[in-house]
């Protein structure tokens, strides 16, 4: 920012000058959000410390004696407050779920891919004292900030920031390779981290970093490190979320205390709506506005048309508790609409919430029609591999979608709490399945063919919810808009690996023969139309805990 025109400017204010005032606070809000919300990554005390520090800030404007100092004495107050708030927390308040995960938010709102992504999310097993110098440090190699100010904001010399900066990268690197092997599939990390409650703390940190140091899987990489400094410069601020609002009731003061401290009726009437007027859904998620091609309160559908399919025949002996065959019904409309309706009920997804019968492996499936792809975006990246419930990964675009399973029966044998689709926006069918078997198949070279993979009798069966589908290794789906596939594992250990993909891609997989080990083609459901099967488990809400959408398959 151009320091003369902020001297003007701030000179100005502490003179009365209310549009200064104006200016100032709303071009310097983002900065303390980004402090704050990075150093107590996202807690619900997020938004009181960033209002404190705004309403200080203004209040002792005046006592500010060089304007050009304005950057460090703010960015002092922040920290202030963000150590005032952790002293004044108890250790259960300090360990209360964050409002908002600000290492997700930062993914998701800059589109961090790669290895800024995995910077940024390894901020969550950092201490708090190392996130609150990092949230700083960040500042420091993104430009915004200059080692001076960060030294004067933490309160100690510059010789010893340089000090404390070090340490803090180091710890930074460790939870880096934590989180790259967290996204691998490491059979003994998975092992490890089986009575893990998927919360990082510094007692987790110190056993993955153990195994990552020992293990030749989870401690080579596959690409070159690039130090996170290099990775971090240039980075944006993370933009203030949507309906992100400053009360004008915190800290024990009214509108009218406000007032006298020289808050402008314009500044107050800004701090009273949202900052950002846009939707995070459609523009910072998707990179791009999408249409909403179905509103949350639009009218169910008038019927229900049976997916396209192969041939069906009666399941293998061996396919396990869970794979009792019935026919997979149609619906039947629950009521008969008002002659006077005036709103068209156009049908949007096939009724699916039954066992369906295994097809059979020679049959090949159906054609798979052809729908529009401009291209999915994820916040999980190219691959998101979600192992521990709380997981989860937010998708928007228009185009294909894979969900992979892998089921450890033999940790965890049990019921499975199913992955669960949660805040759809726009729509979402389930158009094939594939990866060459059902998850009920028996296993190459298993004995008997009693092992599948779901199990077997020896260690025990993953059983589904009753009246959920077999799902397969590959479990394609279509999404046009936005939605948030959720992790819910609990009892039944498995992991899902979620990856945009394309049209070509599904036809690929499920076109592929039982040759070399395959068991089965896959199985197209969809019918090009939106009679096509939609997930069972899918709603356009946001449950506080996902595990809880109902079983059903029509939105």
């Amino acid at each position: 920012m151009d320091s003369q025109h902020w001297h003007a400017v701030i000179t100005a204010a502490q003179a009365g000058d209310r549009r200064a005032l104006d200016e100032l606070v709303a071009a310097w809000l983002p900065l303390v959000y980004n402090i704050v919300g990075r150093a107590l990554n996202g807690h619900a005390d997020v938004d009181d410390v960033v209002q404190e520090t705004m309403l200080r800030a203004v209040g002792n404007l005046g006592s500010l004696r060089d304007p050009d100092s304005f950057r460090s004495w703010l960015v002092a107050i922040a920290m202030r407050q963000v150590r005032d708030r952790a002293r004044r927390s108890t250790p259960d308040r300090l360990e209360e779920a964050a409002a908002s995960d600000f290492a997700e938010l930062t993914v998701l709102r800059l589109q961090l891919e790669g290895q800024r992504r995995e910077v940024a999310e390894a901020v969550r097993w950092l201490d708090d004292e190392d996130r609150q110098l990092l949230s700083l440090w960040w500042l420091e190699v993104a430009g915004d900030l200059t080692r001076r100010e960060l030294a004067a904001a933490v309160g100690i010399t510059r010789q010893h920031a340089a000090v404390r900066v070090q340490r803090m990268k180091e710890r930074l690197e460790t939870s880096r390779g934590i989180v790259r092997a967290l996204d691998g599939a490491c059979p003994g990390l998975r092992e490890l981290t089986g009575r893990w409650n998927g919360r990082p703390d510094s007692v987790w940190r110190k056993r993955l970093a153990r195994h990552v140091r020992g293990c030749g899987y989870c401690g080579g990489t596959r690409e070159a490190v690039v130090p996170a400094e290099r990775l971090l410069a240039g980075i944006a601020l993370v933009p203030l979320p949507a309906g992100f609002t400053l009360s004008l009731a915190f800290g024990g003061k009214t509108a009218a205390a406000a007032t006298s401290a020289g808050w402008s009726a314009k500044l107050l009437g800004a701090l009273t709506k949202p900052a950002v007027a846009m939707t995070a859904g459609a523009t910072i998620v998707a990179g791009g506005a999408y249409v909403v091609t179905q509103p949350p309160d639009a009218p169910p559908p008038r019927a229900a048309v049976k997916p396209t399919a192969t041939a069906t025949s009666e399941p293998p002996p061996s396919a396990g508790p869970t794979s009792t065959p019935t026919s997979t019904p149609t619906s039947t409309p629950t009521s008969t609409p008002s002659p006077s309706a005036k709103r068209k009920t156009d049908p949007y997804g096939t009724v699916v919430d039954a066992v369906d019968r295994a097809p059979d492996p020679d049959a090949r499936p159906a054609a798979l029609p052809r729908r529009p792809e401009s291209g999915i975006t994820s916040t999980g990246g190219p691959r998101a591999v979600m192992q521990h419930r709380g997981d989860s990964v937010t998708l928007s675009g228009q185009g294909y979608v894979l969900v992979r399973w892998q089921i450890s029966p033999h940790a965890r044998p049990g019921a499975v709490v199913m992955p669960t689709w949660t805040g759809l926006k726009g729509k979402l069918f389930h158009v094939a399945s594939g990866g060459s078997r059902r998850m009920d198949d028996p296993l190459p070279g298993a004995p008997n063919g009693y092992v599948t993979g779901m199990g077997g009798p020896d260690i025990g069966y993953a059983v589904l919810p009753p009246g959920t589908q077999q799902m397969w290794q590959n479990e394609f789906f279509y999404l046009d808009g936005t939605v948030t596939l959720n992790q819910n594992e609990r009892g039944c250990d498995y992991g899902i690996a979620v990856s945009p993909s394309n049209r070509d891609a599904v036809v690929k997989d499920v076109d592929e023969g039982p040759v070399d080990g395959a068991l089965r083609y896959g199985l197209v459901r969809d019918t090009g139309t939106d009679s096509a099967p939609v997930p069972q488990y899918v709603t356009r809400s946001a449950p506080a805990d996902p595990a809880t959408v109902p079983q059903r398959s029509r939105v």
